[in-house]
């Protein structure tokens, strides 16, 4: 039973990985559009955390009663 679901498991990567890999009609893959993207999604992380940060940086918590 291990060796079947290792094997189905298996093939279920290499599909994965052949459709994300494959070109389409423009010479692009999905791989191709994630790296291009990567780095604009890096910076708004980047600014959403110095969001928060600074938001609470000012929230002082002895102003909360329990």
């Amino acid at each position: 039973m291990g060796l079947l679901k290792t094997a189905l498991i298996g093939a279920a990567v290499y599909g994965a990985i052949k459709y994300i890999t494959k070109k389409d009609h423009t010479g692009r893959s999905i791989v191709d559009d994630l790296q291009d993207k990567a780095p604009e999604w890096v910076d708004k992380a980047k600014r959403f955390k110095d969001d928060l940060d600074a938001k609470y940086q000012n929230t002082s918590y002895t102003d909360i009663k329990p």
